[in-house]
């Protein structure tokens, strides 16, 4: 079978995949992540809070001889990923607190340090250390200024090749966690970054259905590692931000034979998770030993887009 969909569409690129989805690159220029939070947060924005146990739950597996795993966040952003595994904290909570008028008012400036000293006065749970790789500087620049990453690289590895100190930093990595940049970048980003490593590490990969995977396990496979589906769960990341987006991606599904009943046809975009390990470490501990089911399907959401039957055929309505 070849991989152009009933509809057209190639479903190996991610270029065209994305056209019609919502486009937030306003929200990452920023130097504090008011925006990020406020935009996202106004569409349920969620993958951070329900991704987070399963990562705890491999990063007790990696975990050896006491030393904490060194996690290396690709498309961090302004380091969700770091501050709900290591405080006790949420997405929504910060989102919360970035809405209070008391810091709206804020310099970006004031702000960096308040929240420099707001993330400090958290007791660290964390299993891991954070390192960051972004193409947004002021992202990267803000979540380290404030201590939830360690270290940063600054860059964009569809296009680029690592220069030699950022080789340095992502070269200590025992894990690459991804949690929603696929589709954004691919297999040259992944395959730079392996070539690089001093250990083996890790990959976790949460992944929204319409962004096929084969590529990136491909490029995984290359290095000798086995990828994983986790089966029998997806993902919530968010609610579809308008009618089109929602019904792009209905479509980009069928391209691609997979049922958006229940899933994606309920107003939600979905991902799958996927594990890739070396091969003999694949066979000594199976994803389903370490890794359990955690979903955010039964949370609260605002209104849905979602298809509704009538004399005309289906219609795009939001739902309450």
């Amino acid at each position: 079978m070849d991989n152009t969909g009933r509809l057209g569409i190639v479903i190996d690129d991610y270029g065209e995949i994305n056209t019609a989805k919502a486009n937030f690159d306003e929200i990452y220029v920023m130097d504090d992540p008011r925006s990020y939070y406020s935009v996202l947060g106004g569409l349920d924005y969620m993958i951070p809070d329900v991704a987070e146990p399963v990562i705890r739950q491999v990063l007790a597996a990696k975990a050896s001889g006491g030393n904490k795993p060194v996690v290396l966040d690709v498309g961090c952003s302004y380091g969700i990923n770091a501050a709900v595994h290591r405080f006790p904290l949420s997405f929504d909570t910060l989102r919360r607190r970035y809405a209070r008028r008391e810091l709206v008012e804020l310099s970006s400036d004031d702000l960096l340090r308040l929240d420099a000293n707001y993330f400090a006065a958290w007791p660290d749970r964390g299993l891991a250390s954070f390192i960051g790789l972004d193409v947004s500087e002021p992202a990267i620049l803000y979540a380290k200024s404030v201590g939830l990453i360690a270290d940063g690289v600054i860059a964009d590895l569809e296009e680029n090749e690592l220069t030699s100190d950022a080789a340095r930093i992502v070269s200590r990595a025992d894990v690459i966690l991804s949690t929603g940049c696929i589709g954004y970048l691919g297999e040259a980003t992944f395959r730079r970054l392996l070539a690089q490593m001093k250990r083996r590490p890790w990959v976790i990969s949460f992944v929204l259905r319409m962004f096929p995977f084969d590529g990136v396990a491909q490029t995984l496979g290359d290095f000798g590692y086995v990828t994983e589906h986790l089966d029998g769960a997806t993902f919530i990341q968010r609610r579809f931000r308008n009618g089109d987006e929602f019904e792009h991606t209905l479509q980009t599904l069928a391209a691609l034979g997979k049922d958006t009943h229940g899933l994606e046809a309920e107003g939600l975009y979905h991902a799958d998770l996927y594990i890739s390990r070396p091969a003999e470490e694949t066979a000594q501990l199976p994803l389903c030993d370490f890794v359990t089911i955690a979903s955010g399907r039964y949370r609260s959401f605002g209104p849905r887009y979602v298809h509704v039957e009538t004399e005309e055929g289906k219609l795009v309505t939001l739902e309450p």
